[in-house]
This record gives structure tokens, sequence and C-alpha cells, in this order.
């Protein structure tokens, strides 16, 4: 739903203590594992009037990833997964947004991870209506989810179970609740002031 009131393109960036990026994926076939990636940065160039012209930008820091579980974390920042020393940043950057029904947006974008870009589609609920915060900020909110293949970014280690199946599913599903504060208008130059004229000097007794 977009506000009328908001009937323009604006900027709006990605609050990080109010937004998570949530990934899940099945472990040993019988339970779902979670986590999340902690430091993420990111801008919204909406298109009020016409919300396919609108753009998205993602970086999230690979090393901030978290499963709750400090051995797990580890193994998945080495090289076996992420390799977070050689690649610090997960970036998305849209190519394509589209209507997909009232209040929904089809996204497609570059997920670039682990050195690889490859395209993902992303299902976009929002942007909500706009508010304003106790903080006086206006801010809206998204929902955003997907599903990628980590294979397909190179990541592809496994164990085989003794009893069929693998460790680790090769698909993991994404989530993203995203709160967009709105940035304010950069205010125009204040026209500089001409310089005080020197005052006189008084003559020579």
């Amino acid at each position: 739903v977009f506000s009328p009131a908001l009937a323009q393109a604006s900027t709006w960036d990605i609050d990080p203590a109010h937004s998570t990026v949530e990934f899940s994926v099945r472990h040993v076939m019988v339970t779902t594992v979670k986590g999340q990636f902690q430091k993420v940065k990111g801008t919204v160039e909406l298109d009020e009037k016409d919300p396919t012209k609108s753009t998205v930008e993602v970086s999230i820091e690979t090393a901030s990833i978290d499963t709750r579980e400090a051995k797990r974390d580890a193994h998945l920042k080495s090289p076996d997964f992420f390799d977070a020393a050689k690649f610090p940043a997960l970036t998305f950057k849209s190519t394509k947004v589209e209507k997909a029904g009232k209040g929904k947006l089809k996204v497609t974008g570059d997920l670039t991870m682990h050195g690889i870009s490859k395209p993902v589609v992303l299902a976009v609920k929002g942007p909500s209506a706009s508010i304003k915060d106790p903080f006086g900020r206006t801010v809206r909110g998204v929902m955003a989810t997907g599903r990628l293949d980590r294979k397909d970014w190179g990541m592809t280690w496994n164990k085989a179970l003794d009893t069929g199946g693998m460790v680790v599913s090769d698909e993991v599903k994404l989530e993203i609740n995203a709160e967009l504060a709105e940035r304010p208008a950069t205010p125009p130059a204040a026209a500089e002031k001409p310089a005080a004229p020197a005052a006189a000097k008084p003559a020579a007794a």
C-alpha cells in the first residue's frame, strides 16, 4: 500500500537496529536451523508513482553471521562456506521490480556471495504506509522472502548420512524484515553572505 501523500521519488535507508536478515536450512534431514546476519545496511530508492522504477541495494557483513552456536558460526565463516576473510560482504542489487498483486512486489536482483554473482528473486510485501516514529522519523516496513541453492555460489561442503541424505540441505530459505527510514531532503546550500566591510581606520593624528 503506497501513501498518496508521498507520491514522489524518495530515498529510504535500512535501519539496522530494527531490521533482520534471517536464513534457514534443513539439518540432518530432521530439523530446521536458523541464523541471522547482525550487520546490514542498504538503501531503497522508492518511486511512489511507479514502484517498478524503484531500486534496492543491500550490503551484509559476512562475519556478522550468528546461529547461536560459536563453533558452527566459525565453520560458516571458514572457506568451507562463506570464507568471510576473503569475501567480507554479501551484496544485493536489484535489476527489476514488478508488481505482484495489491501491496506486493517481485524484486529480481544480483546477489553477490562467496565471490560469485547470481540472480535471485524476492517476493516482497510492502512497503507499508509511512508513519512517524517516536523520534520524529518517517518510517515504513517491508518483508521479503526467497529461496536459493547454495551450490550456485560455490558452497558445496556437505557430509552424507549413514541413513541417507546429507547433513546440510542445499536449499536455503531467506526472510528479510526491514524498517526503512526516510532520508531527509538535503537543504539547499545557504547563500553566502557578502563579507562585512573592514572597519575604517582612524586618521593619523
